[in-house]
């Protein structure tokens, strides 16, 4: 049965008494009782007649201002941020660029007035591109490259370029196919594919830094080039025969720094044959002269005289060289004088061999001058003589 209801005593359940007299709490008095307790907290004094409304209201104007002091040191000190070493800190004031900060302990206006925001500029990104296109030659080639780049600048990648990674592959498309269109295909599937990548890098980053990516290209790695495989065999025969072209090419070259070297040597050692046989030649020239003019010297002093010695002289050398000799004693005669010359040289050998017959003739002639060079030949002698 309720308490308001006939016969249920009238108990009132707010004063907790049976009577009917009594209402809910003052809440003035509740309040009253709230501000005594903080006042004694924070070291304040209850005024004389009890808690009045003046005293509540000084409490709790000083209550207020030290949460609100505690509130600001707290709001400040979440300015406070780190950046790490591989990152850098983007600070904006309401949303407009203020700072880069490097890495390390910094404070900024904590928010909402500035923000900060950090960017990883260590990472790298890769981008791979594979595609089909025309080289300046007419020929199709398959490219396959990658492209490496990491972030430079922080603010112009946050700011000045809505998406730098798409910017970056549409570049790299573009460059490509403009760079492989001016080559040769020969030049792209063999040396120069090195060159080919440095000129795709360096356009790549040319565009990169007139947009303002703030991206860096650190590397472009270039995949061998290949054919098509509808023509793969046809490319196969080609390099085939441009390797055994470069073959037979080094085997040419080896061969002639090979025999090169040979010739220039014996043409050297021809030369220098001919140099001395030409001195000596000419020495021996030199000597028959200057024994030609001493004879015609003493020749005319006693021509008889130095005739009969050049002819014995001849005579001696001539028959000096034959083992068998056939003199005519008388002309008109048909006998004939036999000498062994070589059986008696050999007897000459074992006895004291007697003065030659001419020798006694040559004792008694004057003497000719000394032979500057080896002796004339007969035959030069007589047409001499003659």
């Amino acid at each position: 049965m309720a308490w308001n209801e006939p016969g249920g005593g009238q108990k009132d359940p707010w004063s907790g008494k049976g009577g009917g007299e009594q209402g809910p709490p003052d809440l003035d008095e509740v309040v009253r009782k709230l501000q005594e307790r903080l006042g004694g907290l924070f070291g304040g004094s209850q005024p004389p007649g009890g808690g009045r409304p003046g005293g509540g209201a000084h409490l709790s104007t000083k209550v207020i201002g030290v949460i609100v002091a505690v509130l600001v040191v707290i709001w400040l000190a979440t300015g406070i941020y780190i950046v790490e070493p591989a990152e850098r800190g983007v600070v904006m004031r309401f949303g407009r660029y203020v700072d880069t900060t490097v890495p390390g302990p910094h404070w900024h206006i904590p928010a909402p007035i500035e923000s900060v925001v950090k960017v990883n500029v260590d990472e790298i990104s890769t981008l791979t591109h594979r595609a089909a296109m025309l080289t300046q030659d007419e020929n199709i080639v398959e490219v396959e490259l990658t492209v490496q780049s990491r972030i430079q600048d922080a603010a112009d990648y946050l700011f000045q370029d809505q998406d730098p990674e798409r910017t970056l592959n549409d570049a790299t498309i573009t460059v490509v196919r403009v760079v492989i269109g001016q080559s040769k295909l020969d030049f792209v599937m063999t040396e120069g594919r090195g060159a080919v990548a440095v000129t795709i890098k360096e356009r790549i980053q040319d565009l990169m830094d007139r947009y303002k990516t703030g991206l860096i290209v650190t590397s472009v790695n270039m995949q061998p080039a290949k054919p098509p495989e509808q023509v793969k065999a046809a490319f196969d025969d080609a390099i085939k025969a441009r390797e055994d072209k470069e073959r037979l090419e080094n085997q040419a070259e080896a061969y002639s720094n090979e025999v090169l070297p040979n010739a220039r040597g014996n043409a050297a050692r021809i030369l220098a044959d001919a140099k001395a046989y030409r001195d000596r030649v000419i020495a021996s020239a030199e000597g028959e002269a200057a024994r030609f003019t001493a004879v015609l010297a003493e020749y005319g002093k006693a021509p008889e005289v130095t005739r009969q010695r050049l002819y014995l002289e001849t005579m001696e050398e001539v028959l000096g060289k034959n083992g068998k000799v056939v003199v005519d004693v008388t002309e008109g005669a048909n006998s004939l004088m036999y000498l062994p010359i070589d059986q008696l040289m050999k007897q000459s050998q074992t006895q004291t061999p007697p003065e030659p017959p001419a020798q006694s003739v040559l004792n008694g002639l004057p003497a000719l001058p000394e032979r500057v060079d080896p002796p004339l030949r007969a035959v030069d002698r007589e047409r001499r003589v003659r």
